[in-house]
């Protein structure tokens, strides 16, 4: 039975982890003269070893640059089903690489930035600290975004408008781009691009010669990281309003694809319907780019290319590669996860769009082989999150499913404290499976119990709840043969995670609109379950061993095995090297099924 623990733990763990991240990171001995310890005197009577010739100094074999990829809310089930389309990049990862097909996380916080620090760190969210992306901050009162930096200021490129700041200062420990960096030496680059923010950030770290997302329009990055002449010459000649007036059609044939016209559920941007083709013009009487087609333009094939031509031209540009350590590049795929929220898992539209990345991760292929060469370089794809089945599709099947309303959760327990003297309101916010408590009433509740259990029933008697935590049933990840609960523990951080954690049913989807309110998305993800936990893992290239491997693997694990590639040391982990798709010593890269 849980006892009841009525004095806060604070930023316990968070401030544990600063700490920590502040005595691995800090380059406190850089430039600092050595002084060499004394020899020992030969003893009396002791024959001295004949001298021995010099060493020859051997650099250590490593790839000359490692290339992350990750895709946006891609479940690991599309491999299996959409593979069969495939003829570039994807493909290639497929029969090339190492393939780990029961690769999941083990948490239960699947999102995107929590995924892409997961990737980027090889720790899990109860280590790195990036819990949502976006959590109450009990100081201030007011919601955070991960990425959010008060030091920083963010820069657009090529006149484009940019807000606010953002920076890694709130990932607890190091990227593996970081690590990589600081340990060989100023010569590795370190380069990432993504739709959003907090994907290029958490694959860049706190530092990184550039880190790059859209915004306002165009492209920016921040003071964290500084520009790039290279950027802003590309987004200058290719600004992205060129796009306005195309059209994604159907890639394949029509026979091809194996859902209905309409995705049942579907929620489409403004300006588009629930059928191909989708025009890219913005809202119905507009005549220029606006707000509406750039969101119609990130939920398009059209961003995943100029993702590529980004990547590509930072190869080119900087010589990626080709200098005198190992860089880095680091490229997350926005769009599916766009599509997916729009349009759900079952949809010509899913099915589309990855077919459209293959081609473009073709493209950047051929141009790695051209220009960095062959097995020179190391690919690790994997993705941040899956999806939850739109809740109208999967009810046609005759599950239980159905889309829990968090407005009715935080009526329910404001009611069932209504009589029990504490304060109105006493939620300060739910958000995603948190709920936060205006200050002061978890500790009451938790020195209350007739009160606590009046809250605790009220939030099972809400459809689609599952299950209810206390924060002290997570907190320092408890030994458990629950694996909800322990999911749970591992997206748990003390000072930044609620006070309570709604666990919904399966296929019911967590929905924080308005009551009375349609919401403005199909489908979304952030639970315990396979559907959202289940990605895929594909490494390639440099130093791994083809073929599919069903080990259960999880995309902490992705971190640790670069580093093992690249002889360096990451900070406290909690993946592992995946050793079996190591080639064996002296084999720079496994042949492909076809050679």
């Amino acid at each position: 039975m849980l006892r009841a623990n009525c004095v806060g733990r604070g930023l316990r763990n968070a401030s544990a982890a600063v700490v920590l991240f502040a005595a691995i990171g800090a380059p406190a001995l850089r430039g600092q003269a050595v002084i060499p310890l004394n020899k020992p005197k030969p003893r009396p009577g002791v024959n001295r070893p004949a001298a021995q010739p010099a060493a020859t100094t051997v650099a250590p074999a490593r790839p000359k640059l490692v290339v992350m990829i990750v895709v946006d809310q891609m479940r690991g089930d599309y491999v299996d089903k959409f593979r069969g389309q495939w003829t570039g990049g994807l493909k290639r990862l497929v029969e090339e690489g190492a393939w780990f097909r029961d690769a999941a996380y083990p948490y239960a916080a699947t999102e995107t930035c929590v995924g892409h620090a997961t990737i980027s760190t090889g720790a899990l969210p109860a280590t790195h600290g990036m819990v949502a992306n976006a959590w109450w901050d009990r100081e201030t009162q007011k919601m955070t975004t991960c990425t959010a930096d008060p030091k920083a200021t963010n820069l657009g490129y090529a006149g484009a408008s940019a807000k606010g700041g953002d920076s890694a200062w709130q990932m607890l420990v190091p990227s593996f781009a970081e690590e990589l960096k600081f340990q060989t030496g100023n010569a590795t680059r370190v380069v990432t691009f993504s739709l959003k923010a907090r994907a290029a950030i958490t694959m860049a770290g706190h530092k990184a010669d550039t880190a790059t997302w859209f915004e306002g329009g165009g492209w920016a990055t921040s003071t964290a990281y500084g520009t790039m002449p290279f950027i802003e010459t590309y987004a200058s000649a290719h600004p992205v309003k060129a796009d306005y007036g195309k059209t994604w059609t159907l890639t394949l044939p029509e026979n091809a694809y194996w859902y209905d016209e309409k995705a049942t559920g579907a929620v489409p941007p403004q300006g588009w319907d629930l059928t191909f083709p989708h025009a890219l013009r913005g809202k119905a009487d507009s005549t220029a780019a606006d707000e509406a087609f750039y969101e119609q333009w990130s939920a398009s094939p059209f961003a995943d290319t100029y993702l590529t031509l980004l990547a590509e031209n930072a190869v080119d540009s900087l010589g990626l590669g080709k200098g005198g350590g190992v860089d880095f590049l680091g490229v997350s795929y926005s769009s599916v996860d766009y599509v997916g929220h729009e349009f759900g898992p079952r949809s010509r539209e899913i099915q589309d769009v990855l077919v459209r990345l293959d081609q473009d991760l073709g493209d950047l292929f051929a141009n790695l082989d051209k220009k960095v060469g062959r097995g020179n370089y190391v690919v690790a794809f994997s993705a941040d999150h899956g999806v939850v089945p739109v809740p109208e599709d999967m009810q046609r099947t005759g599950a239980d499913a159905g889309v829990l309303h968090l407005p009715e959760v935080q009526e329910r327990i404001e009611k069932a404290l209504e009589t029990l003297n504490y304060p109105k309101p006493a939620v300060a916010r739910i958000t995603g499976s948190d709920v936060y408590f205006v200050p002061g009433v978890y500790d009451k509740l938790k020195c209350d119990a007739p009160a606590m259990s009046a809250v605790m029933d009220a939030i099972k008697k809400v459809p689609g709840v599952a299950e209810v935590y206390r924060a002290e049933q997570l907190a320092d990840r408890p030994a458990t043969q629950s694996p909800i609960r322990q999911a749970m523990a591992d997206s748990y951080l003390s000072g930044r995670s609620g006070d309570l954690f709604i666990v919904p049913k399966p296929y019911w989807l967590m929905d924080g609109t308005a009551t009375g309110k349609t919401r403005s998305y199909a489908t979304g993800h952030g639970t315990p379950y396979n559907y959202d936990q289940h990605v895929p893992i594909l490494l390639m290239g440099y130093g791994i061993q083809p073929g599919e491997y069903h080990g259960y693997a999880t995309p902490a694990d992705i971190a640790p095995t670069l580093a093992s590639l690249c002889g360096i040391t990451l900070a406290p982990r909690d993946g592992h090297v995946l050793g079996e798709a190591l080639a064996k010593q002296g084999a720079k890269q496994g042949k492909s099924k076809q050679e």
